[in-house]
């Protein structure tokens, strides 16, 4: 290599370890506020949607405050902070990071089964349908579907089943009653809350477990007035989800009696579960959860006032869930759907055309980012 050659090297290669550094100072200094840098309102999310743009961005100003501390394992540090303050939300003694809801759930009921492995649940829960028949293959669960096609199941129906176990020549008890609320397979219609007060009684006189598939629970209380903890006080185990509103990547909460999910990280790691940090999930719902109810509360007002105002126009007719929570089918007229949807996203809102060529309005946060009047103009004008 002559003496230009090895200048011209020297050159290159002093420019290229500078780029990273220069291409992180300029990211870190951008001036957009975090948490809504490219998000426009969307009704296709339970939570606000954020872009890989705006997480990474609402990571690194979180990471600057000094008392973000990292976990190991998926103990302590902010993970072990996110679990002590969703516990107290919920009332609950303890609670526990998962990976999945799907994990979270499977744990919960394995645990609280024991050796009483038939299982009541819901005919359109998620853990009856999308988890590949996990329980029943990984711990040899048996699951009792109840209330085809509906949200919620009965007492009476409970008690049925309840009696046929106990007349049967084999002696095998039912170990737990699982409710999913809001249903997602019934588009967020909620679990009949008398039902459901009725059946924790029934399963205490039975000495059976309850556990509560409660991955929306935080925005059926924004619909009932009824609290998390209320909810919650009606069985022994709630699973929460990180993602579907407070934003985070990917993660659940399990809450409980202490004695029960103290030792769970154990059952975790054995199934896969003990990932080795999640700071990166736990710390954005840490973000999210300070005033997320106050603020929900506001986005299901303009909610209710927009929806109002569609159903009121010629071009648009807006069917409600019965008893559900923040899914609202919307039918448009004169237009095609998918135009309709494009049209939308001109105008700095996201919706998707569904199934039936009509449109499935989620209510969520990011409502909060614009107001009733400039939404329904948004909507008006996109019909054109």
């Amino acid at each position: 290599m002559n003496h230009l050659q090895r200048r011209n090297f020297l050159k290159l290669s002093s420019a290229l370890s500078l780029a990273p550094a220069l291409s992180a100072q300029a990211f870190l200094t951008k001036e957009k506020p975090i948490d809504t840098a490219a998000n426009p309102v969307n009704f296709v999310s339970d939570g606000l949607n954020l872009s890989p743009l705006a997480y990474t961005q609402l990571l690194s100003e979180l990471t600057k405050k000094d008392d973000l501390v990292a976990d190991y394992y998926s103990l302590n540090g902010c993970v072990e902070e996110l679990e002590n303050k969703m516990a107290k939300m919920l009332g609950k003694e303890a609670a526990v990071f998962m990976p999945t809801g799907t994990l979270a759930n499977h744990l919960a009921i394995r645990t609280l089964a024991g050796k009483n492995n038939r299982v009541i649940l819901q005919h359109e829960s998620h853990v009856y349908n999308d988890t590949g028949d996990g329980a029943q293959t990984l711990s040899n669960l048996n699951l009792i579907p109840l209330g085809f096609d509906k949200a919620t199941f009965t007492v009476d129906e409970v008690n049925e089943v309840l009696k046929r176990t106990a007349g049967g020549r084999v002696a095998s008890k039912v170990g737990v009653i699982s409710i999913e609320s809001p249903v997602r397979r019934k588009t967020g219609e909620l679990f009949d809350y008398e039902q459901m007060k009725q059946l924790s009684a029934l399963a205490k006189a039975n000495d059976i477990k309850m556990h509560l598939d409660g991955a929306r629970l935080f925005l059926a209380s924004g619909y009932t007035g009824i609290s998390p903890a209320t909810y919650a006080s009606l069985f022994d185990t709630v699973y929460i989800s990180l993602y579907k509103y407070f934003n985070a990547a990917s993660g659940a909460i399990l809450a409980g009696p202490k004695d029960l999910i103290a030792p769970m990280y154990h059952a975790r790691r054995m199934f896969g579960g003990g990932l080795h940090q999640v700071w990166t999930y736990a710390s954005v719902p840490l973000h999210y959860l300070e005033g997320f109810s106050d603020r929900y509360s506001k986005a299901v007002s303009m909610g209710e006032e927009l929806i109002k105002k569609l159903d009121s126009h010629e071009s648009f007719e807006i069917q409600r869930i019965q008893n559900g929570t923040n899914i609202f089918k919307m039918t448009v007229k004169g237009i095609v759907p998918k135009t309709f949807s494009e049209n939308l996203k001109k105008n700095g809102i996201i919706a998707s055309p569904n199934q039936t060529n009509g449109f499935n309005l989620l209510v969520n946060e990011s409502l909060l980012k614009s107001s009733v009047p400039a939404l329904v103009n948004g909507f008006v004008n996109s019909l054109k």
